[in-house]
């Protein structure tokens, strides 16, 4: 997902507003390795910390400890973190944004701050999360943008930069939610402050409710000022926004744990629809952004 983020973010979403690609394809290509390393590095410590949480909520989807030994995760963990580093900082320096090195090493931090301690925070590991994953469109942007400052079209790049920014925060908080409260039983055990573990699994559904809802509020406004593109507006109604009031509808109902855990995977498809429709921008008419 996250490559396929980056991807269409740069040959679907900003080619649409730009002639010349500041990144060549070698620059992008480390650039995305960069992301992908750090965030493979992101997973392996948050599974290094969660082994006896994910004993109890996911035994069968064990991996440290069953295919792979903790010391061996470990050193997996570090050569993430050491590669995405490295290429991180060289693509900085080599497009003469060096303070854009931060970036790395701040999300390196992070996710491992998160994996030790923010994820047992109600909420705050749950942003956490959310902003992290917004920073793939954003940093892709940021590095092709750098040197356009000038240019007309940057500003309706911006606002769509923006309008995707949105989309890839509340689908990420309301999908870790859910995850929170699939995960219940193993992060009581572990004396985690969850959101449902502080106030149940009902009210932090309707916390992510909230949030769906206003997702939901922000497509529909989207769509109206994009009504003239047909094609847009179709492909949106049917694959992001019905999905979407369906995935709300369910989770005001919900019962069950699987119910949850279809909710999560539900929310993933609606995620996937919502970046292919970066395609749909080489036939919408930038006047009407």
């Amino acid at each position: 997902m996250v490559l396929l983020t980056m991807v269409l973010t740069k040959y679907a979403l900003i080619k649409v507003f730009f002639d010349n690609s500041h990144l060549s394809v070698f620059q992008f290509f480390i650039l995305v390795f960069s992301v992908l390393s750090i965030t493979a590095s992101g997973y392996i410590i948050n599974d290094i910390f969660d082994i006896n949480a994910d004993k109890i909520n996911k035994p069968q989807k064990l991996f440290i400890e069953v295919l792979v030994s903790k010391k061996k995760a470990w050193i997996f963990y570090f050569l993430g973190i050491l590669f995405g580093f490295i290429t991180g900082v060289y693509i900085s320096l080599t497009t003469q944004l060096p303070y854009y090195s931060f970036y790395f090493i701040g999300t390196i931090g992070i996710l491992f701050l998160y994996s030790k301690y923010l994820k047992k925070i109600a909420l705050i590991g749950n942003l956490t999360i959310a902003v992290l994953c917004t920073l793939v469109i954003y940093l892709v942007v940021e590095f092709e943008s750098a040197y356009f400052i000038k240019n007309s079209s940057l500003v309706s790049l911006k606002i769509v930069f923006v309008a995707y920014y949105i989309f890839s925060f509340l689908t990420t908080l309301i999908r870790e939610i859910i995850k929170d409260i699939e995960d219940i039983n193993g992060d009581t055990k572990l004396n985690a402050h969850t959101l449902p573990i502080l106030i149940g699994r009902k009210r932090a559904s309707k916390v992510a409710f909230f949030f769906a809802a206003v997702l939901l509020f922000g497509l529909l406004l989207i769509l109206q000022l994009l009504h003239k593109e047909i094609i847009f507006v179709t492909y949106s109604v049917i694959f992001i926004v019905l999905p979407l009031v369906y995935f709300m509808y369910v989770l005001w109902k919900i019962e069950s744990k699987r119910e949850y855990s279809k909710l999560s995977k539900l929310l993933k498809i609606i995620m996937f629809f919502g970046i292919i429709s970066m395609i749909l921008f080489n036939f919408i008419d930038l006047k009407n952004i």
